[in-house]
């Protein structure tokens, strides 16, 4: 293994302040892009999607839970797996608590292919408590290339995607695929991939998780 060079604090100094001119620079482009991301045009998602969570069978506009947007995590977890995917648990690990999300107008659910009766235990075991949805018996994995078609043979594949209400209209507007989902889990992160952003109307200000008033 190799360390960095020792050097004296002066020299440290001027090196991370060098440092430092880059990171902002790619902090100001991040935010330029995060704002082309908002402007992005969006589609209405038309099929009446039913998907299977622990309080029986939802649409699309259910998981919203009345709030104004989703973000939907691809779980990859296909109907004949008896686990789901590792990497996916990992980034679910790492989600914040979604009371953060929820005073922010934002709702947060894994979907996987799997049957209910199969995410059920494993949800269990991870100690999760996000609502999980199973998509088994509908189109939404596919039309949101989730789960796609490699050799004649159907691959899972890890991603986020975003969705705005307007009342009973929803809309997809944004979507992102396996590795970009490296830099994900933070409240701040996911909202970023958002039609409204960090602070969509009517959101509260960072609190406790637990003194958020909905």
């Amino acid at each position: 293994m190799s360390f960095p060079e020792i050097v004296s604090r002066e020299r440290w100094r001027a090196a991370r302040e060098e440092l430092r001119r880059k990171e902002e620079a790619v902090r100001r482009a991040r935010e330029a892009l995060d704002a082309e991301r908002r402007g992005l045009p969006m589609v209405e998602v038309d099929p009446e999607y039913v998907f299977e969570g622990g309080d029986g069978k939802a649409t699309l506009l259910d998981l919203f839970e009345g709030r104004a947007q989703l973000v939907v995590h691809h779980f990859m977890f296909a109907p004949e797996w008896e686990t789901g995917c590792p990497c996916c648990a990992a980034f679910l690990d790492q989600v914040g608590h979604l009371a953060h999300l929820r005073a922010r107008n934002t709702s947060f659910a894994a979907v996987s292919r799997a049957p209910f009766t199969r995410i059920l235990p494993f949800k269990a075991r991870m100690g999760w408590a996000v609502p999980w949805y199973s998509s088994a018996h509908s189109d939404f994995n596919r039309d949101f290339e989730a789960t796609v078609e490699t050799d004649g043979e159907l691959a899972e594949r890890a991603g986020v995607s975003c969705f705005l209400r307007d009342h009973d209209r929803v809309f997809h507007t944004y979507s992102l695929y396996d590795d970009g989902l490296d830099v994900l889990g933070t409240t701040a992160a996911l909202l970023d991939l958002t039609a409204l952003g960090r602070n969509p109307a009517g959101s509260d200000r960072l609190r406790l998780h637990d003194e958020y008033d909905y």
